[in-house]
């Protein structure tokens, strides 16, 4: 980075400023840790000496915060995979259930945001269609921060809710399905595209209250035609912006394709591989007529499901990471 010709590659420049940053803040937080695991021993010491009772429960609290750090460093151990250090891209469709499952869609959207919120990820929303009476139809984020694909890789699949329904005169106990897809944002240098394979085509997006005199052709569909993998985004934003969001969302689904296929390769060998796809549901929520939340590759559940719809996803993507270490 000191050299007088690091910045006349931008891309490389902004990619390995990234990884710099990021392992200096890795660094850094192992010798604060160090130091505050130092100082409790002494503090420790003291308070053992002179019978602090007041001392002894300020360390105790001390103790518990730094039992937590200790153990967030261990979860970061696992995520040691090809994109893990990658940011994220985050997809949800709404499924099977009508405007419950719109709704359903919405609360997963709140859930994932208050979760990046928590691990102080930046959030940008690319793409959204919203729902009719209520709800999303469907959502796409760009999640930004420290290791962010590597913890919400663990949330791709089918999404399961059961509940009363807000939506129905009668309030009668629904079920609702909300697909989730997360994908590696890939640099040029990791996955490059071969524009001879990939159609564009503008198409029209309107504005805003949909009127036609708000309709422009800044919508782009981008089409891998070996593949056949589509990539529509209108947001908006000018056609060039929706261009470029649309090749990186197609270049991260290429990329993710070629990992699965490895994956599945080795998954079919051990007779482990499943679909992430509708019909595979990945986790459930209950709500009525109790309350649980359950993952049913790991098999770790909870009852305190208001808790974990408020983004507390850190045991259950604990559990995926050990298990898929």
């Amino acid at each position: 980075m000191a050299q007088p010709e690091f910045w006349s590659d931008q891309n490389s420049a902004r990619e390995k400023s990234k990884t710099h940053a990021h392992l200096k803040s890795e660094i850094e937080s192992w010798f604060k840790f160090e130091a505050d695991l130092h100082e409790l021993e002494e503090l420790t010491a003291l308070a053992t000496k002179d019978s602090d009772k007041a001392l002894e429960a300020e360390l105790k609290v001390k103790f518990e915060l730094l039992t937590a750090q200790y153990g967030q460093f261990g979860l970061n151990t696992f995520l040691s995979g090809k994109y893990d250090d990658h940011d994220a891209i985050l997809s949800i469709h709404a499924g099977a259930g009508g405007v419950d499952a719109q709704d359903w869609a919405q609360m997963l959207l709140r859930m994932y945001s208050r979760f990046a919120e928590a691990k102080k990820f930046k959030v940008t929303m690319i793409d959204e269609s919203r729902g009719g009476e209520a709800g999303i139809k469907s959502v796409v984020l760009e999640i930004s921060g420290p290791h962010a694909y590597g913890y919400f890789k663990s949330e791709a699949g089918v999404h399961r809710l059961v509940r009363l329904s807000a939506y129905n005169p009668a309030h009668t106990r629904e079920t609702s399905f909300a697909l989730v897809e997360v994908l590696p944002v890939t640099e040029q240098s990791e996955y490059k595209l071969d524009m001879g394979e990939i159609e564009l085509e503008a198409k029209t997006s309107r504005g805003h209250g949909g009127q036609s005199v708000n309709t422009t052709y800044s919508a782009i569909r981008a089409v891998h035609r070996p593949s056949g993998i589509t990539v529509t985004i209108q947001n908006e934003r000018s056609q060039s912006q929706n261009k470029e969001q649309a090749l990186k969302i197609l270049s991260a689904k290429l990329a993710a394709l070629d990992e699965q296929k490895k994956e599945q390769e080795r998954l079919q060998i051990r007779g482990e591989f499943h679909s992430a796809e509708w019909g595979n549901q990945i986790r459930s929520y209950v709500l009525h007529p109790y309350k649980l939340v359950k993952d049913h590759r790991t098999g770790y559940e909870t009852s305190d499901a208001e808790h974990v719809l408020e983004g507390n996803l850190e045991e259950f993507i604990k559990k995926y990471l050990e298990k898929n270490k």
